[in-house]
């Protein structure tokens, strides 16, 4: 007579014909793979340390290129905000797709051919058909007739802007200017220029995003609510 303990046994050691063998975990595709990492490491000097080396450097090298990019301040147009030396992350996807700038936004635009060789920084005042105007009987900047209350972020004692100025921005460029106005290289200098003092677009490298360093004064740059009453400009979508 069967025992339960044999009949255990014989449901164990059962299978049913037809089913499909369990895989091999130790088959060929697993140990070529093993192989082939093991001959890197062995083949790289430093091994597995600079295997992982060389991975993050290749990811941190696909972000800066597609992603984000560092930037450093090299002046003191910013003020008060951003400081010279202030280490800023530039969102280079904020207007690949989508999205477009927006008034108040500090965007890294490239300058060349505008406002001189090089990579600079500045905050938008006026976008496409906008017409800002400089400056009200209050002495602020006008952007399609409203008044922008810009002390949140202007420098201490600067006015809104000591040259006055009537644009009207083209389709497909900014009008951009310093939050410190006593000390910014800006639209203004270069109304009498080709292109009016306009950054095109395509220029536009990205938005800061952040101050990232000095860590004391690590903060998210959000869009100022300085515009949020400013209309549309006429004929545009927004």
């Amino acid at each position: 007579m069967d025992t339960d303990a044999e009949r255990t046994e014989r449901d164990r050691s059962s299978r049913p014909t037809g089913t499909e063998p369990p895989s091999d975990p130790e088959g060929p595709e697993e140990r070529s793979r093993s192989a082939f990492a093991t001959g890197l490491t062995e083949w790289v000097p430093g091994g597995r340390l600079t295997l992982a080396l060389l991975a993050f450097l290749a990811v941190l090298l696909l972000v800066s290129t597609f992603v984000l990019k560092p930037f450093q301040i090299p002046s003191g147009s910013m003020e008060r905000g951003l400081r010279v030396g202030d280490r800023v992350l530039v969102n280079k996807v904020a207007y690949r797709f989508a999205g477009r700038p927006q008034r108040g936004d500090i965007v890294v635009f490239d300058g060349t051919g505008t406002f001189g060789h090089g990579d600079y920084i500045k905050r938008v005042v006026g976008v496409d058909g906008d017409r800002v105007v400089c400056c009200d009987r209050e002495g602020k900047i006008q952007v399609n007739g409203e008044p922008v209350d810009e002390s949140a972020f202007l420098y201490p004692g600067d006015s809104p802007s000591t040259v006055p100025f009537d644009v009207v921005v083209p389709a497909g460029a900014l009008f951009v200017l310093g939050d410190h106005r006593g000390a910014s290289s800006d639209s203004r200098d270069h109304l009498g220029s080709p292109g009016g003092g306009m950054v095109r677009t395509g220029d536009v490298i990205g938005r800061a995003d952040w101050i990232v360093w000095p860590f004391a004064h690590a903060t998210r740059l959000d869009r100022p609510d300085a515009y949020a009453r400013v209309p549309a400009a006429e004929g545009s979508d927004g």
